[in-house]
């Protein structure tokens, strides 16, 4: 919560929010560490945890038990199995992947994954609940490693890094052709860097 309330406060400073707006939103938060009672009377819940297939499929065994049969189940991995997932509940139509890109309170872009059993219905829902939220929804019809965004990212990565390691060009000087001619708003280094060495190495394996 602390985390979230520096967030809101770097958005009053730079005038977008109001003071009152910020602590608004803040008191919408509650925290537990309690599947049961996160999970009580819930229509949709997210998982968020690291990049580790096995980490993941519990928490959907235990979220599948926490919550109402009608409820959403969705994943913000960037590059794991959703069919996977679903396998882990009783109701692998109802799991999908909602990816929100970093940072989320300010990129717009999200990836709607449909896993092999997920129906029409939940990623539809899922669809428009992003468009509430404000955010871009591009649908994958695929469940491939990746998805979308991350397998281009990651042929893009792959070409700077051995760019690097060949010593065709220094890490700056990458970064600084992809920022001021590309026009992207961070370097791939910049960007490996923010996204986190750890999870670009899960993701690339």
């Amino acid at each position: 919560k602390e985390k979230m309330k520096w967030s809101l406060n770097k958005f009053v400073e730079k005038r977008r929010i109001r003071q009152e707006d910020a602590d608004a939103a803040l008191a919408r938060v509650s925290t537990t560490t309690s599947y049961e009672q996160a999970g009580k009377g819930a229509d949709f819940a997210i998982e968020a945890a690291p990049e580790k297939m096995e980490l993941k499929k519990i928490i959907f065994a235990k979220l599948d038990q926490a919550t109402p049969p009608t409820a959403i189940l969705a994943s913000n991995t960037s590059t794991l199995s959703i069919t996977e997932m679903g396998k882990a509940t009783k109701r692998p139509d109802k799991v999908a992947g909602m990816h929100f890109f970093n940072p989320p309170h300010q990129m717009a872009l999200v990836e709607v994954i449909k896993g092999d059993d997920t129906s029409q219905e939940t990623v539809t829902a899922l669809a428009e609940l992003a468009k509430k939220l404000g955010k871009t929804p591009v649908i994958v019809r695929k469940d491939v490693r990746g998805f979308i965004v991350n397998r281009v990212l990651g042929a893009a990565f792959n070409e700077a890094f051995w760019a690097y390691h060949r010593k065709e060009a220094t890490m700056q000087g990458i970064d600084a052709s992809v920022k001021y001619t590309g026009g992207f708003p961070m370097g791939w280094f910049e960007l490996a860097d923010f996204v986190g060495l750890d999870i670009a190495y899960e993701v690339g394996n």
